[in-house]
């Protein structure tokens, strides 16, 4: 694993890790284990837990906890592992980046607050108060899409003051305002969309948080060392070459899901269940799958 450095305080590649659970429902913390392994043996320098990809929304405080303890414990130390530690309720937010601080996580992934859509000076509040929380380094999480607000400039250079908050993960789908505010705010800049990583890292992103980087990390990996190195047409050609995976878990909508059953299909977890509001893939959903993995991956 490279080591931080400020200019890349979290690696390169980071995968936003699913949360393995039982047909029951109950978290398979043994799975979880044995993916985080995988996934860092197939060159992962970090992987985000707990976030929307690891369906933080239906797992509990305990249950968050529970889960950055066993995978930290399973890594020993061979990749960081960064907790979420998103809320729409700031104390709630601040509890669990205290949480994960206790579990020992290396750092935290911290949303912007979502549905009620506080002003600019709220949201900066907010993360401020997530990044106070203790000593983690904090990467920022601004995805619209999802929460209903995006971080302004204003609140991006502002944010940028505090001595913990290192990172950005980007799914603004807006690589142009990224250029700009790589620039005046000094962060490290995380592609938060597989299929913009491309264009994110001409304009100076650093690396990735991937859903796709649960079947072709490696690749993905590979991809950041050759537009560093300055060979762009081979960084296009090897992204080519996974972009059927990452149409295939990205495309749907539904990434958490995608890749549960894209990793049960494959057997590296034990089965794709999830907990509602998400319903389990129906038999032309899971036939659809297993026959893009073939194609694209020829498994399983």
């Amino acid at each position: 694993m490279p080591a931080p450095s400020p200019e890349r305080p979290f690696g390169a590649l980071l995968t936003a890790m699913v949360t393995p659970m039982t047909d029951d429902g109950a978290l398979d913390l043994d799975a979880a284990e044995r993916l985080a392994v995988d996934l860092v043996e197939a060159g992962h320098d970090g992987l985000v837990l707990n976030g929307t990809t690891g369906e933080a929304p239906t797992t509990s405080d305990r249950e968050k906890a529970d889960l950055v303890r066993a995978v930290v414990r399973a890594l020993g130390g061979r990749a960081l592992v960064l907790a979420g530690a998103g809320s729409n309720d700031t104390r709630h937010a601040v509890a669990m980046a205290r949480h994960a601080a206790e579990a020992g996580a290396d750092g935290l992934l911290a949303v912007t607050p979502y549905y009620s859509r506080p002003s600019q000076d709220g949201v900066v509040a907010h993360l401020t108060a997530v990044a106070d929380a203790g000593d983690l380094p904090v990467m920022l999480y601004d995805v619209p899409a999802r929460t209903g607000l995006r971080l302004n400039a204003d609140s991006l250079r502002r944010l940028a003051e505090h001595p913990r908050i290192t990172a950005v993960k980007d799914a603004t789908e807006d690589p142009a305002a990224a250029f700009r505010l790589i620039h005046e705010t000094g962060l490290a800049w995380y592609c938060g969309d597989d299929g913009l990583l491309l264009p994110f890292l001409s304009v100076g992103a650093v690396g990735v948080v991937s859903m796709a980087g649960h079947l072709v990390g490696e690749q993905l990996a590979h991809v950041i060392a050759l537009a560093e190195a300055g060979e762009p047409e081979k960084a296009r050609e090897v992204f080519r070459s996974v972009l059927p995976v990452i149409d295939l878990i990205v495309g749907s909508g539904n990434g958490a899901l995608r890749s549960k059953l894209a990793l049960a299909l494959t057997g590296r977890i034990p089965g794709p269940a999830m907990r509602l509001p998400q319903l389990p893939a129906g038999e032309d959903e899971t036939a659809a799958v297993r026959a893009a993995l073939t194609a694209a991956l020829g498994a399983p």
